[in-house]
């Protein structure tokens, strides 16, 4: 029988850590399987799909940019993440072939805010992707105030309050901010070879947390500008090992080694 395989797909996909996140955890538990990192194109995934699901080895993958949506209408959907997050980030083959997705990332993106009281809070989400959507249903479950959406498209921010029912603003990527509690950047801006996010932190108050969750650069200029001006700061990791740990369990069966965390962060970081 061949080694079962797990894997994450995206395009680009080459600055993808969770390889290393998912091999570290592999390895710790003793478990004979892997986990890789496979380009497709959004042309692509349709095919790709219809071949993994006839492989038996195959255990899932982690979806990123820019497949989040597509794959909505490519896999079964047994929680209706369609009409609640409206984004998958995690496909599973489960041991009678059936392969269905579900969404990990807003559990993730809201473990390190677990304990911040964000009720009737302001908050700014840059971006209106697949991972804004998981960000603004976290948001909108933790009862935040009033939510501006920046994004090149402000009607397609404006669809999203909508659609978690948050009331805000949704304005062009180069408005200023107003003054916020949270900020979360959810685009790829900022990230290696994409272009820069380009905001002034100014307005924010002294207790204000930035959180952005490009990892690749871990530490991006939103979160220089974050630090220098003493403001806490979450970085993308935190989202990304929160929601890996979550599809480790659901491919591999058992529960992500969280206890070497500090450890796994340090190889992240190297």
């Amino acid at each position: 029988m061949n080694r079962p395989y797990a894997e994450v797909i995206g395009d680009p996909i080459a600055h993808s850590k969770s390889p290393a996140i998912h091999g570290f955890w592999l390895e710790k538990l003793g478990i004979a399987a892997d986990y890789r990192a496979t380009h497709v194109m959004p042309d692509d995934l349709a095919r790709f799909i219809a071949e993994r699901r006839d492989d038996p080895a195959w255990r899932g993958c982690n979806v990123t940019i820019p497949h989040k949506i597509a794959m909505l209408d490519l896999v079964d959907d047994p929680g209706d993440v369609r009409n609640s997050i409206g984004a998958m980030n995690t496909i599973v083959r489960d041991a009678e072939g059936r392969v269905f997705g579900t969404n990990t990332d807003a559990a993730g993106f809201y473990a390190p805010l677990s304990e911040v009281d964000l009720a009737g809070a302001p908050a700014v989400v840059i971006g209106a992707g697949g991972a804004a959507r998981a960000v603004l249903f976290a948001l909108a479950r933790a009862g935040v105030g009033r939510v501006t959406i920046l994004n090149r498209s402000p009607l397609k921010g404006a669809a999203l309050l909508a659609r978690f029912g948050l009331k805000g603003d949704a304005l062009p990527l180069t408005a200023p901010l107003p003054p916020a509690a949270l900020v979360v950047n959810t685009s790829a801006l900022g990230m290696k070879g994409q272009p820069p996010l380009e905001v002034d932190l100014t307005p924010l108050p002294e207790d204000a947390i930035v959180y952005d969750i490009v990892y690749a650069p871990l530490e991006t200029a939103l979160l220089r500008q974050a630090e220098a001006r003493g403001l806490e700061t979450i970085d993308g990791l935190e989202m990304l090992i929160g929601q890996a740990a979550m599809a480790f369990e659901l491919f591999f069966g058992q529960p992500a080694p969280r206890e070497h965390d500090e450890a796994l962060r340090a190889l992240l970081t190297r």
